[in-house]
């Protein structure tokens, strides 16, 4: 593989034909492996002139976002300086110059600002259920499997499995297992294709790393934020919502709120961070899990402008509908206010609408001579609308996909009500997720109570 991409660097100093293998836009390591996989066996299958070359649909800036991605590709001793992201390739231009073919994996719909792009495509491999057709020759292969690595594999095994390494299928493997929660059917995601080809490369392979042990570390690792810095470890996994020209930020950090809070230059990093976004505030709602697996949520509120500081904090500390149960946490900034949040079912999903209860109170308070609001009222579906453009995250795809969601270090059991692939594959975020394990643990509580009685 190490070949081979160093090959594919070469070739975009020439000027050859590239054919591409973009991934989504979140580059999750499904995303990634797929483009890698698809990629090399194309290049070592087809005749043609056209250069083979995987594109990592994002930033080289933003790879470090992905603790996943990092430690496997450090693990499967593929050097990140040999990967191609998508701001070191100007495939507009090259489209222009008539010298792109493309094949999309895991994914079948470019966003709009690569529209233009769509007439290059050739052929498209994706696992989640089709929003738009396409028109011949396009060729469109879609099938609802837990992991696109899955049909990948397929790919390779029924065209050429001589051209298979260990290396290469060890990417495979471990992100299938990984995309479908080490195989475990009572969580619903793995199908009978996903283990299938499971089983079948690691017959080819039986030195391939434990399944549990595999799943284990990664599931570590994309939980890891040891290694980031404040801002990265905001821009991770963030949502905005924005009224009338105020901008706040709201960022899951998967560390302890004390933790977070003794990071060395913090609030001189969050006001950098604010001032470069144009944030007004920032809310960080920090996530652990406790010995029983539940999830303890603490919050830091940073925001400059005393008056927008206050009525955040007033409408959160007041809150009835849901109640946050929030105890203050000691803070040597005036600028920055924490809580222990002891309600911890009110995920950051219910937390948003409380967010913008603030804005429309702080709005409220500003008046101006004649008594009338300054900005004007806040109608009720104004509200709903921005609340549904809040789920847009910072990073197209980081809290959408998930698609890829992470689950917390031990996997619980029926995290979905239905088999996932009624409807198609689930789109669970990672809040989701914490909000579904929270039910389970209370139901759990109510049951045995209930039997007691």
């Amino acid at each position: 593989m190490e070949d081979y991409l160093q090959a594919c660097r070469a070739a975009l100093q020439e000027s050859r034909r590239l054919h591409v293998v973009l991934g989504n836009e979140a580059c999750d390591l499904d995303s990634m492996v797929s483009a890698l996989a698809l990629a090399f066996y194309l290049a070592k299958t087809t005749e043609a002139e056209d250069v083979f070359v995987p594109v990592l649909n994002i930033k080289r800036s933003e790879l470090p976002l992905r603790g996943d991605s990092v430690f496997f590709l450090q693990k499967m001793h593929i050097p990140e300086s040999l990967l191609i992201f998508r701001d070191e390739i100007d495939l507009h231009a090259l489209r222009q110059a008539g010298r792109l073919t493309l094949t999309l994996v895991d994914h079948h719909v470019l966003p709009p600002s690569d529209a233009a792009l769509e007439e290059a495509v050739a052929e498209v491999l994706d696992h989640r259920p089709i929003e738009q057709k396409r028109c011949p020759p396009c060729h469109v292969s879609v099938e609802l499997v837990g992991s696109c690595s899955t049909l990948v594999t397929e790919r390779i095994l029924q065209g050429a499995p001589e051209i298979l390494d260990w290396q290469t299928a060890a990417l495979l493997h471990g992100t299938i297992i990984l995309d479908c929660v080490n195989m475990d059917l009572t969580i619903g995601k793995a199908t009978p294709k996903d283990k299938k080809y499971v089983e079948q490369l690691e017959a080819l392979f039986p030195d391939l790393p434990e399944r549990k042990d595999i799943f284990d570390s990664l599931q570590k690792a994309k939980f890891d934020v040891s290694g980031l810095t404040t801002e990265q470890m905001l821009r991770k996994d963030q949502k905005t919502i924005t009224r009338q020209g105020l901008k706040v930020a709201i960022s899951a950090i998967y560390v302890d709120l004390e933790a977070f809070l003794q990071r060395s230059g913090l609030i001189a990093d969050l006001r950098a961070y604010c001032q470069a976004h144009s944030y007004d505030a920032l809310v960080a709602m920090t996530i652990v899990f406790n010995p029983h697996n539940e999830p303890v949520r603490q919050l830091a509120i940073f925001c400059p402008h005393a008056a927008l500081r206050m009525t955040i904090c007033g409408v959160l500390e007041c809150s009835q509908s849901p109640s946050l149960k929030l105890t203050p946490v000691p803070s040597s900034h005036p600028n920055l206010q924490a809580y222990v949040q002891g309600n911890t079912q009110v995920s950051r999903k219910k937390f948003l609408p409380l967010l913008q209860e603030a804005l429309s109170a702080y709005f409220d308070s500003m008046t101006i001579p004649s008594g009338q609001p300054e900005t004007g009222g806040v109608s009720r579906e104004q509200v709903d609308k921005e609340l549904d453009r809040a789920g847009t995250p910072l990073i197209p795809g980081l809290s959408q996909d998930e698609e890829d969601p992470p689950l917390p270090p031990t996997p619980m059991n029926s995290l979905v009500d239905e088999c996932p692939l009624d409807q198609g594959l689930p789109k669970l975020s990672a809040e989701a997720i914490f909000e579904k394990c929270s039910q389970i643990s209370l139901s759990q509580t109510t049951g045995a109570s209930l039997s007691k009685k």
